[in-house]
């Protein structure tokens, strides 16, 4: 007769050692995307407000921009403008923005969001 309310464990990881499945991945030929890689990571240090217009054409390019803002950073109505201008061109390319200390700000492109929970370490 079979037991209906043994329990089974649900996840790979509550298997004992010996009956984990792992998979080589050397074995499997996958396709090489390397050729078509078009998204690319650019960090873009900000000094006024007309750099933020010449880096236009990597935003709409489909690039992840950080925009280091440090040098900036204690002149409050420039950086209003300037985060204003960096949340419209988010807006245009229905990408993601999103603050990650006062004086840094990254913009995504579209169908890559950004997470806004830390990913914290042990003490």
């Amino acid at each position: 007769m079979v037991s209906i309310l043994k329990k089974k464990p649900s996840k790979p990881d509550q298997l004992p050692r010996g009956q984990r499945k792992f998979i080589d991945l050397n074995t499997i030929n996958l396709p090489d995307y390397t050729d078509q890689v078009k998204t690319s990571f650019k960090v873009a240090e900000i000094y006024r407000y007309e750099d933020i217009i010449n880096l236009t054409d990597y935003v709409y390019g489909g690039n992840i921009i950080l925009f280091d803002c440090k040098s900036i950073a204690n002149e409050d109505m420039l950086m209003k403008r300037i985060t204003e201008e960096i949340k419209s061109m988010g807006r245009d390319i229905n990408g993601d923005v999103a603050a990650i200390t006062k004086d840094l700000i990254i913009l995504t492109p579209k169908g890559i969001s950004i997470d806004r929970n830390k990913i914290r370490g042990s003490y």
